[in-house]
C-alpha cells in the first residue's frame, strides 16, 4: 500500500468539542452496544440450543445475528474509546481494518438478506419442494457464499482505497474510517479507480435488490391466493419481519451513500452513519422476535434456564 510510508495514522471526527458531551456519547453508545450484544447473543444461543429451531430460516437468522454483532463491533468500541479518552487518533492499520470489516460484514449481510428472501420465496411459493431445495448442505453452501461475497468485496475495496495516494492530510470527517471520507483525502486524479470499484459494488447490490423485489412480488401474489385468512396471516407473519429488516437496512444504507452531495455536511454525515451502523444490529433481533412465537418460546426457555442456574 503506497500510502504507508507517508501516513502513519488518521484523525477521526470527534462527536463534540466538550469532554462532558463526549462522555455522554460514550455512555449512550455503550448502552446501545450492550443492548445489541445481549439481543443478538440471545438469538444466537436460543437457535443453537433449541433443536426445534434447526431449520433453514433460523440457520440464516443465526448467521444474520453473527454479522450484526461483527458489524457493530467494528466501529463502536473504537468510537467509545476515543470519546472516553478524549482523543481522535486511529492507526493506519486500524483504519484499514475498519474499512475491511465494515465492507465485509455489510456486504455479507446484504447477500444473506437476499438468500433469506429466496428462503421465504421457496417456503411460500413452493412449499412442497422446501426440504429438497433447502437441505442442510445447500443452506451451508449459501451461507458460505454470502460470507465469501462479503470477503471479496472487502478485499477489493480495501486494497483499492489504500493504494490511492493521499495528499490532502489525514483528518477523516467521520467517527470511523469510511471509504467516501477517505477518498476526499485522495489526489484529484487518483480516485476514479476506487469510484469504479464502488460502482461495481453498487451494481451487484442493485442486482440483489431486484432479486429481493421480484421474490416478494411472487410471495405476496401467492399469499393473496391462499383461501383462508388464517393461512394468509401465518404466511405474512413469517415474511414481514424479514421485509422490515431489509427496508431498515436499505433505507439507512441509501441515506449514507446515495444522498445528494448538496445535502452533505459533517453533522448530517455523522447522524446518517450512526443510523446505518447502529440501527440494523440493534433492531433486527426485536423485529424478528416480536411476531415469531417459536423464537419467543425458545428465548423464554433460555431465560428461564439461566434464571434457574443462578438460584
Amino acid at each position: 500500500m503506497s500510502n504507508r510510508s507517508s501516513i502513519t495514522g488518521f484523525l477521526l471526527l470527534a462527536f463534540s468539542d466538550t469532554h462532558e458531551l463526549q462522555l455522554l456519547h460514550f455512555w449512550l453508545f455503550l448502552g446501545i452496544y450492550l443492548a445489541a450484544l445481549l439481543s443478538n447473543g440471545l438469538i444466537i444461543t436460543a437457535i443453537a440450543c433449541d433443536h426445534c429451531l434447526h431449520t433453514p430460516m433460523y440457520f440464516f437468522l443465526l448467521n444474520l445475528s453473527v454479522l450484526d454483532l461483527g458489524s457493530i463491533s467494528t466501529t463502536l468500541p473504537k468510537a467509545m474509546a476515543n470519546s472516553l479518552w478524549n482523543t481522535r487518533d486511529i492507526s493506519y492499520e486500524g483504519c484499514a481494518a475498519q474499512v475491511f470489516f465494515v465492507f465485509f460484514f455489510i456486504g455479507a449481510e446484504f447477500s444473506l438478506l437476499t438468500i433469506m428472501a429466496y428462503d421465504r420465496y421457496i417456503a411460500v411459493v413452493k412449499p412442497l419442494h422446501y426440504r429438497t431445495l433447502l437441505g442442510s448442505r445447500a443452506c451451508v453452501h449459501m451461507a458460505a457464499a454470502a460470507w465469501g461475497s462479503g470477503f471479496l468485496h472487502a478485499v477489493l475495496n480495501t486494497a483499492n482505497t489504500f493504494s490511492i495516494p493521499l495528499c490532502k492530510g489525514n483528518a477523516v470527517e467521520q467517527f470511523f474510517c469510511e471509504i467516501p471520507q477517505i477518498l476526499k483525502l485522495s489526489c484529484s486524479h487518483s480516485y476514479l479507480r476506487e469510484v469504479g470499484v464502488l460502482m461495481v459494488s453498487v451494481s451487484l447490490a442493485s442486482g440483489c435488490f431486484v432479486f429481493i423485489v421480484l421474490s416478494y412480488v411472487q410471495i405476496f401474489t401467492a399469499v393473496l391466493r391462499i383461501p383462508s385468512a388464517q393461512g394468509q396471516h401465518k404466511a405474512f407473519s413469517t415474511c414481514l419481519p424479514h421485509l422490515v429488516v431489509i427496508c431498515v437496512f436499505l433505507t439507512t444504507g441509501i441515506l449514507a451513500y446515495l444522498k445528494p452531495s448538496s445535502l452533505s455536511s459533517s453533522a448530517l454525515d455523522l447522524l446518517v452513519a450512526v443510523l446505518y451502523l447502529m440501527v440494523p444490529p440493534s433492531v433486527n433481533p426485536l423485529i424478528y422476535s416480536m411476531r415469531n412465537r417459536e423464537l419467543k418460546g425458545a428465548l423464554n426457555k433460555l431465560i428461564h434456564w439461566v434464571h434457574l442456574q443462578q438460584q
